[in-house]
């Protein structure tokens, strides 16, 4: 079983993309951030005709995600992260597919830091460590991917100190994602590369792409009944490089059934 994540930046705009690479690798589930498309434009029918069903939660300009799932239908579990009934930001769905949980988010960036945008993404942190608490005590096969908009270390981050002030690298936001995955929670490609120069995006700006100037800011979160299934996992990273691409590249594993 194949499950890719890949913020697609704008799902109507890049659907060629979209469509070209899951033809290409046909995964099994694939999770969307940053769908920039309100509820009613997202483009059903072209997933459909490509062979998935699925679920999303749409924004109009910005945010948004989504569920697809090759011969299967996401069965729909929630569609908004508990912990705030205020919060409209379409970030976070989650659905259970052959018997495996998912859960798709897109944490905010939080720049400028400190600031507002900032509180918020730590608040929002703090709401999905609590949701993975729950989820770890269910007991239940469960996969959290998406943008996280967090470097880890600085093996994840092309020349880590320039990045010293960014809200996706300041000590907080390292400090949440280890607070999150010491829950028990496997990262898998760091699981299978320990010790590679991994990058998942890579900025339009400064031929970013071109000089593998990165960033591992997408990543796979394992609960421990997947951990020991785990047997690849990679970065499509040519996508990046096609004409009208998002700069975020698609990210998979692969699980033993």
């Amino acid at each position: 079983m194949r499950i890719a994540t890949y913020n697609v930046n704008g799902v109507n705009g890049r659907l060629p993309v979209l469509l070209r690479w899951l033809e290409e690798t046909t995964p099994d589930v694939v999770c969307l951030q940053e769908l920039k498309a309100p509820q009613e434009k997202f483009p059903e029918k072209a997933i459909q005709d490509a062979g998935y069903h699925a679920i999303w939660h749409g924004q109009k300009s910005w945010n948004g995600v989504a569920i697809l799932a090759r011969n299967a239908q996401p069965e729909e579990v929630r569609r908004t992260l508990p912990g705030d009934d205020e919060d409209e930001h379409s970030r976070y769905i989650e659905a259970t597919i052959n018997g495996i949980r998912v859960g798709c988010l897109y944490l905010p960036n939080g720049n400028p830091a400190p600031g507002p945008k900032f509180d918020y993404k730590l608040r929002w942190f703090e709401r999905l460590i609590a949701h993975a608490a729950g989820l770890m005590k269910a007991d239940i096969p469960v996969v959290l991917t998406g943008d996280y908009n967090v470097m880890p270390t600085e093996k994840d981050v092309y020349k880590p100190e320039r990045w010293g002030d960014d809200a996706l690298f300041r000590p907080e936001v390292r400090s949440a994602f280890k607070t999150l995955v010491d829950q028990g929670w496997t990262d898998g490609i760091r699981k299978l590369y320990p010790e590679e120069t991994i990058y998942t995006f890579w900025d339009y700006f400064r031929n970013a792409y071109d000089r593998n100037a990165g960033l591992r800011i997408d990543h796979f979160l394992l609960s421990p009944q997947l951990d020991s299934r785990l047997v690849a996992a990679g970065v499509d990273r040519n996508v990046r490089g096609w004409e009208k691409s998002s700069d975020h590249a698609p990210v998979w594993i692969e699980l033993a059934d």
